[in-house]
């Protein structure tokens, strides 16, 4: 994870950095990205970049469990089972094309080509407490990924979770 000299950075510069990170890895997978890229638009130097982070990896970990904390505070803060349109709704707010989460093109190149060389460094620590909740987030997430990965049958997959959770979560 990142150094405590990133760590102990002032939020708008750690905002500044992380803003930057998001939009490399909202447009190029971790095998094309450029530290580069990064550094020229949140206005650091390079040396301070490594000063930060050991390197890309890295610093997409960093990222990604950030994306993974603020995609799921809504979900945590309620402290337990939602209902199934609650679940839905946040999809569909998440995936929506125009509107949706900062993270969405984040989240879709990840399941395109970035979970497949980091699955075992990035899976967040999420507390299950049930088998029902496990199944709530297995099915969500499923969901996610089939509407970032086929867009034109988001409808589908989401009517789907629709069914699915209404009928567990009865």
């Amino acid at each position: 994870m990142p150094s405590t000299t990133f760590e102990n950075l002032n939020l708008q510069k750690k905002e500044l950095i992380t803003n930057a990170l998001l939009t490399e890895f909202s447009q190029h997978s971790l095998a094309s990205a450029q530290v580069a890229r990064i550094v020229k638009q949140a206005g650091i130097a390079r040396g301070a970049f490594y000063k930060y982070f050991t390197d890309l990896t890295e610093a997409y970990q960093y990222l990604y469990q950030v994306a993974i904390l603020e995609i799921h505070t809504p979900i945590t803060r309620a402290n337990h089972i939602l209902a199934a349109s609650d679940y839905v709704n946040q999809i569909k707010a998440f995936v929506d094309e125009i509107n949706g989460s900062k993270y969405r093109d984040f989240m879709r190149l990840h399941f395109q080509t970035n979970e497949g060389l980091l699955r075992d460094n990035t899976q967040p620590q999420i507390k299950i407490h049930s088998a029902q909740e496990w199944s709530v987030m297995v099915l969500s997430h499923e969901t996610i990924k089939d509407c970032l990965l086929q867009p034109d049958k988001q409808n589908e997959a989401i009517e789907r979770l629709s069914k699915a959770l209404t009928a567990l979560l009865q």
